[in-house]
């Protein structure tokens, strides 16, 4: 879907295309088929589309980009582009992979353009390209910001305090009496051993004595995420598709709920591709200790929220990470 000019083709691997995408002026050509809704139609009509610096374009000869051939449709610096919800059921689109491109100015709902892929990578592919031409080279000045800051010694540290921040004393209460630990090194380091220790004292993960047990942690493990927002307890899985449907059918909706068939068991509920996958969380001793597994105990987690914390950022099994947990809906 990418073409290069002449300095670049051939020789960008997929690291230099986004740099190139961000920091230049030389911008690679997206193409390929989608469909259009057209003006004042229920019809939908497949046409080859070529997205430029200036405008997103489409083919009136096959896939001819002669600019004899191409007719202007949308000009992305007036319009923003949105992703469809269910698009083939609300506008009759032959696949559910949309989006649109809607101008900025208000009242424009009746210019809004819709257009509709053949796949989840293609749309993703569209609305991806089309941000980075709009906004592209802003979020990547912005990213190397703090990056040129932290080259300058340590000066920007001090500068980018705030006045409140400034004002703060690190104190150790500790001792008969309190002190003001005027050592930035050791301040940092009692700051971090308190956050290590108030996160294990908040999941219960140590015993009086700072060791964790066996037993403590099968009970206290299996309780951790009961008040976790991605958590729905004793739902079926007729109810999770029903709150996911309301959430959104996007990539990464997800809920975690107890297993109905295998007791002692979780299900994680995942939206992919427009549809609804059940992955079974299994229990398993190890060591005496329990934990919890997606994958027949090759990746061996101590409770669902580290199960979850993981695959936030890691796809590992499943079809894709989770993005978006699904809250309980009152029906």
């Amino acid at each position: 879907m990418l073409s290069y000019s002449n300095e670049v083709n051939g020789t960008a691997k997929s690291l230099d295309t986004l740099k190139t995408f961000l920091s230049t002026t030389t911008y690679p050509e997206v193409h390929s088929y989608l469909y259009m809704s057209e003006k004042g139609k229920k019809s939908w009509k497949k046409q080859f589309f070529v997205l430029r610096r200036s405008g997103l374009y489409y083919s009136t000869k096959g896939t001819s980009k002669d600019p004899r051939h191409l007719q202007f449709f949308s000009d992305l610096s007036q319009n923003n582009i949105y992703m469809l919800l269910s698009a083939r059921k609300m506008y009759g689109a032959p696949t559910d992979y949309g989006f649109c491109l809607k101008p900025n100015k208000t009242g424009g709902a009746k210019e809004m353009k819709m257009l509709c892929a053949e796949n989840e990578e293609s749309k993703s592919c569209w609305v991806t390209a089309i941000r980075l031409y709009k906004y592209g080279k802003q979020i990547y000045q912005n990213y190397l910001k703090p990056q040129q800051k932290d080259d300058l010694n340590g000066h920007s540290l001090s500068a980018m305090r705030s006045i409140s921040e400034n004002s703060l004393v690190a104190m150790d209460f500790s001792g008969h009496k309190t002190r003001v630990i005027e050592n930035p090194t050791e301040a940092l380091s009692i700051a971090l051993q308190e956050g290590l220790l108030w996160r294990r004292k908040s999941c219960g993960r140590i015993s009086a004595h700072g060791v964790p047990t066996t037993s403590q942690n099968s009970k206290l493990n299996i309780a951790i995420h009961m008040s976790q927002p991605w958590f729905h307890h004793k739902i079926s899985r007729d109810e999770a598709q029903k709150l996911i449907h309301q959430q959104g059918l996007v990539n990464g909706v997800f809920l975690v709920r107890d297993s109905q068939s295998t007791p002692k068991s979780f299900v994680l509920s995942l939206c992919y591709g427009q549809k609804i996958k059940h992955f079974q969380i299994l229990p398993i001793e190890d060591g005496g200790e329990l934990f919890y597994t997606l994958d027949e105990g090759h990746t061996k987690f101590t409770d669902l929220t580290q199960l979850v914390e993981f695959h936030q950022l890691n796809r590992g099994t499943l079809p894709c990470t989770l993005k978006h947990y699904c809250t309980r809906v009152t029906f």
